[in-house]
């Protein structure tokens, strides 16, 4: 049965909504051995009311009710400016970057709904997880991404980032 995903803004109103969904998905990463990543209070809700204020945090629903939401940054983003171990497929295009991708756990098919629309706003996306994050890694190669090597995130850590060119 193909799922009737919407994809809309956040508004101001969801931030609650969406701290929930950080929360479930949270717990998906610690149920699939993803121990470190997301640590409790991360990402902030200031960091989420950020990306709605500046209209970049987006809402999946399925008849009205909230299953995931992401963010849909265009570039440059600072913490992509040095890769180690490997190289961006192209650094001279404009390019987006995925953020915070949340689901609920009973809600399959949301990565497809949201690289869709991703792909729709621009052609050339980059994405970052944490390599113990299995379940984003399968899905990063499954949807044609290539691993390019690795980032630094603000608080140091390390980071697989990955590129798709449509």
């Amino acid at each position: 049965m193909m799922n009737d995903y919407k994809i809309r803004k956040a508004t101001t109103d969801d931030l609650p909504t969406i701290m929930t969904l950080i929360d479930a998905s949270r717990e998906i990463m610690r149920s699939n051995g993803n121990l470190t990543q997301w640590p409790v209070g991360y990402p902030a809700a200031a960091t989420v009311k950020a990306d709605i204020d500046d209209g970049t945090c987006y809402l999946i629903t399925d008849n009205e009710k909230a299953v995931g939401s992401f963010a849909l940054k265009p570039g440059p983003d600072p913490t992509y400016s040095i890769i180690y171990n490997g190289e961006w497929l192209d650094n001279t295009q404009d390019y987006y970057v995925i953020h915070r991708i949340t689901s609920l756990p009973e809600a399959h098919g949301i990565f497809d709904t949201l690289i869709n629309y991703s792909f729709s706003v621009c052609p050339n996306i980059r994405i970052d997880t944490h390599e113990d994050n299995t379940i984003m890694r399968k899905l990063l190669d499954k949807y044609g991404f290539t691993y390019c090597g690795i980032i630094h995130i603000s608080n140091g850590s390390e980071r697989v980032a990955y590129q798709r060119k449509g």
